[in-house]
């Protein structure tokens, strides 16, 4: 029988701007069980709003506890997953993403953002975030729907990597500020580890593609994953699908060759789970593939692409 774990806010239970597979792991789950899991906003005591008292007292017992590492992101974990070796592919559900915090920020920084020779009037706002009408409202009298979800879901790199920054997204997934990785999708990433060592934090309330100015709507978020051991899937690179889409994708300092390499996964998938030669693969993306821009600011530039699986 699958077992559920809650992961408690406490800052042993996570880690401040970096992943790293030496880490001990804050849970063992059973392959197929799910997992609550809290996790704060991005950065530092300087981007807290100026009332304190709307500071839940976990984050800032987190703030003060823990040490900042190669980036600004609150991740927790790692999580080992019974039976994972390195070769295996970790298959995540993801179940919920909500608010747990009544506000988040948004913040122009320096050179930082995909233009920061051009926006140097450097500003942070604090929307207000109305969880029961599932809308923020920014200083300017606009209200945007949330649309809640992880900007960073991985496990732990390859040992030989060593302890890597939160900020860059690479192959054992981190920071991917993708948008569509929210409820009701399922996510794939290779195992490096035993074990796995899930990790997850940085929550978004909402995010355009791009997240052009650095941030999303930064944001503390309580999620439930379903963490499953997958041997009959071996795959290199992240991947992921709904009900109704398959989703390729892509990170290079290139945007181009983020392009290309979310083109290439989609292929090889397509090929996978159907008859399609790879050129047929290739024709259909063209016809009903859709390339989205993840994000152009973590380093590494994100493309994804969206495939209707009803064209397969």
């Amino acid at each position: 029988m699958a077992r559920h774990h809650t992961i408690s806010s406490a800052p042993e239970n996570m880690v401040w701007g970096y992943l790293d597979s030496a880490l001990e792991p804050v849970a063992r789950v059973a392959s197929g069980d799910t997992v609550t899991l809290t996790s704060f906003p991005a950065g530092g005591k300087e981007y807290l709003p100026p009332d304190r008292s709307k500071v839940p007292a976990d984050y800032m017992a987190a703030l003060d506890a823990l040490t900042q590492g190669g980036g600004p992101h609150f991740i927790t974990g790692p999580v080992y997953v019974e039976g994972a070796e390195p070769g295996d592919t970790l298959q995540v559900d993801i179940l919920e993403a909500k608010p747990t915090m009544d506000w988040g920020f948004v913040a122009i920084l320096p050179l930082l953002g995909a233009l920061p020779d051009e926006f140097t009037d450097y500003e942070t706002i604090h929307p207000a975030i109305d969880a029961a009408k599932g809308v923020c409202a920014l200083p300017w009298g606009v209200e945007v729907p949330l649309d809640p979800f992880f900007g960073i879901m991985g496990v732990a790199p390859p040992p030989a990597w060593g302890r890597c920054g939160s900020p860059v997204p690479r192959a054992f997934g981190g920071n991917m500020d993708n948008k569509e990785l929210k409820p009701g999708v399922t996510l794939y990433l290779p195992v490096f580890n035993k074990g796995a060592l899930f990790f997850a934090g940085d929550g978004h309330g909402v995010q355009g593609d791009g997240e052009v100015c650095i941030t999303a709507l930064e944001m503390g978020i309580e999620g439930t994953f379903r963490l499953t051991v997958r041997k009959d899937v071996a795959i290199d690179f992240p991947f992921a699908e709904s009900e109704t889409h398959l989703m390729s994708i892509g990170l290079d300092e290139d945007l181009d060759d983020a392009a290309k390499q979310a083109i290439r996964e989609m292929v090889r998938h397509v090929c996978q789970r159907s008859n399609l030669t790879r050129n047929e693969a290739y024709m259909l993306c063209s016809l009903a593939g859709n390339l989205r821009v993840t994000q152009v600011v973590d380093g590494n530039k994100g493309v994804h692409m969206m495939l209707p699986k009803s064209a397969i």
